[in-house]
């Protein structure tokens, strides 16, 4: 604070914004100085929800720290413990069964979609449009009860186990999801017609927050942040990881570099994470969900690196052995920090309406960053 206060100039104004949740989507401040409705400059505050889960993991066993990752970014939990149990598998040279593959997979994208769903419903309430809220949860909420069926919670899953999942699918799992991507397409026209095509929306989000690509690729930028100033950047066509190099889909790129634009990728996303559950649900091996591994888990020593792609970006899992139970270091690379980092670029000569809009296209999950 005494460092932005030494640079305010006569005319300015600082504000603060958080770090109640409402204000910012989670527990994060932002100190804003302005002149007049333009922004000079975006400095966040981190630390609020700060639990020290990289350290909580170093006392855990190989087994149990997994899980920990699901309240990092909690919207896309069940992919962090993909990651990790990937990264696990990597240093004990686990193959793992296809009928695992498929299901861990068809698992990840529909967490995409149900993040991506609460995304849509939030940014639009952001900018004043309340109803959009209710129609995303409705399909969200359909994607929850499958959860709920097959890994016996809605939100921080704790499914995936070193060497599969935990237990195999239910007997109605298919059902369930063809019933939802039946669903989905049915409504998925109502968002274009009350959000994506409203030309007050549009008139919001165009043109607002422009991140080109090379400063997208300077920040690190990763995700729909990334991929919406023309950064390919999605881990699951680059380094491949599961069955997801047999697959087809298409990375989705915009170039625009602005807000729409970030919006339009998380929107044509949810398109292409159903396109690949269609490929895989009526084609899920039989056999068993589960390789067989030791009950003590012991990494041989070394280093061992994972990445794969949340519903906000690249997710790194870094894992240091000396050959125990329990890992010696374990670092994440989460996507909400760096993305974070690009706010204050993007934002200034804005306005201070103009912040939510600017905010809410990053998809801050705030847990994911103060970790």
């Amino acid at each position: 604070m005494l460092e932005t206060a030494e640079k305010v100039t006569e005319g300015d104004f600082i504000i603060n914004i958080g770090p109640q949740h409402p204000a910012t989507h989670g527990v994060l401040h932002l100190v804003i100085t302005l002149n007049g409705e333009t922004i000079k400059k975006v400095e966040p505050h981190l630390g609020y929800i700060h639990r020290s889960i990289e350290k909580m993991c170093e006392s855990l066993s190989y087994r149990q720290f997994i899980y920990s990752t699901s309240r990092m970014d909690y919207l896309s939990s069940h992919i962090n413990n993909h990651g990790c149990a990937l990264c696990v598998e990597k240093g004990l040279e686990v193959e793992i069964p296809s009928r695992a593959q498929y299901i861990r997979v068809i698992m990840d994208e529909l967490t995409r979609i149900a993040s991506h769903e609460l995304w849509w419903g939030a940014m639009a309430m952001d900018l004043g449009a309340f109803t959009p809220f209710f129609h995303a949860f409705r399909e969200r909420e359909s994607i929850n009860d499958i959860m709920e069926e097959t890994c016996g919670a809605r939100l921080t899953m704790n499914y995936i186990v070193p060497g599969g999942v935990m237990n195999d699918l239910h007997p109605d799992f298919q059902k369930s999801v063809k019933a939802f991507i039946k669903l989905f397409k049915s409504k998925v026209g109502e968002y274009d017609e009350m959000v994506t095509g409203n030309i007050i929306f549009q008139n919001r989000m165009k043109n607002i927050g422009i991140l080109s690509k090379e400063d997208a690729i300077s920040y690190g930028c990763t995700g729909p942040t990334g991929r919406g100033s023309g950064v390919s950047c999605d881990i699951r066509k680059l380094y491949p990881y599961e069955i997801y190099k047999q697959i087809e889909f298409d990375e989705v790129l915009e170039t625009a570099g602005d807000s729409f634009a970030r919006y339009m990728v998380r929107i044509n996303e949810m398109h292409q994470s159903i396109k690949i559950i269609e490929q895989l649900i009526d084609n899920i091996p039989e056999g068993e969900f589960l390789a067989k591994t030791k009950a003590v888990l012991k990494l041989p020593k070394g280093e061992f690196y994972q990445r794969v792609e949340t519903a906000r970006g690249e997710l790194g899992v870094y894992i240091v052995s000396e050959g125990g139970s329990t890992p010696y270091r374990i670092k994440f690379r989460s996507p909400g920090f760096s993305n974070l980092s690009a706010l204050d670029f993007m934002s200034r000569g804005g306005k201070i309406g103009d912040l939510v809009a600017i905010m809410g296209t990053l998809d801050l999950v705030i847990p994911d960053i103060d970790r």
